[in-house]
């Protein structure tokens, strides 16, 4: 069920909206259904194209140049032709940001080839589109870790947990630096808004009151109430 047509926010002039966080966190559920309730078009990142990912889940350290240079520069195709097509026109939702590519490299890989990952991010992030909204979900490195096994896809299971650690932390720095972009910061660790529609409506309700700058939206679920005397 989406949200009743009273709690959709106004979103301004936005027409682009970027859904980011780490891996299992639920953006790209989210940004599937902020498109439903908005009328706009889902913009998702087709991570099962690369050939490289699974490889690299196994073995980090020999796959991570291929992999990443991999996700680059199918991102930067895919925003090169949302900027080349009309843009302005249907509300768009993405549930990546170019820049996390980065986020991730930094992670990743070695000091030599971050340096010639930079040199092609470089060449390929000039004229891309800037969302006119970010959304940023954060959760603990413990709460993906069950997501991700939860979700069961296959080679995410050998993820391991420091990485998880890694990315989560590379994250949280990204999202408190960063300033294209107006950004709302959520804390999803407690809040299921995919199938919680309470949760749901106060997400749009902060979603709608962001303009500029930075905002954070750290909600709590309320504790159960105590058990009644025996």
């Amino acid at each position: 069920m989406n949200a009743p047509h009273s709690l959709i926010p106004k979103l301004g002039n936005a027409r682009y909206i970027v859904v980011d966080g780490p891996i299992g966190v639920g953006k790209t559920t989210l940004a599937l259904k902020l498109a439903e309730t908005f009328n706009g078009q889902a913009l998702l990142e087709q991570a099962d194209d690369n050939p490289f990912l699974e490889r690299f889940y196994r073995d980090p350290r020999h796959a991570a140049l291929p992999t990443q240079l991999y996700f680059l520069f199918q991102r930067a195709r895919a925003l090169a032709e949302l900027k080349q097509g009309e843009l302005f026109q249907p509300l768009r939702i993405g549930d990546y940001l170019f820049a996390k590519d980065r986020v991730f490299a930094q992670v990743t890989l070695e000091r030599d080839e971050l340096a010639l990952y930079d040199q092609v991010y470089e060449r390929l992030a000039v004229d891309l589109p800037v969302p006119d909204l970010v959304i940023g979900l954060q959760a603990s490195a413990e709460i993906l870790a069950r997501r991700i096994a939860r979700r069961g896809i296959a080679y995410e299971q050998f993820m391991r947990r420091d990485y998880l650690e890694q990315v989560v932390a590379a994250y949280t720095q990204f999202f408190h630096h960063y300033d294209d972009s107006p950004i709302l910061i959520v804390n999803a660790s407690e809040i299921n808004p995919i199938e919680r529609e309470e949760d749901y409506a106060n997400l749009l309700a902060e979603i709608g009151r962001t303009r500029a700058g930075r905002h954070f939206f750290n909600p709590r679920r309320a504790p159960p109430p105590p058990a009644p005397p025996t």
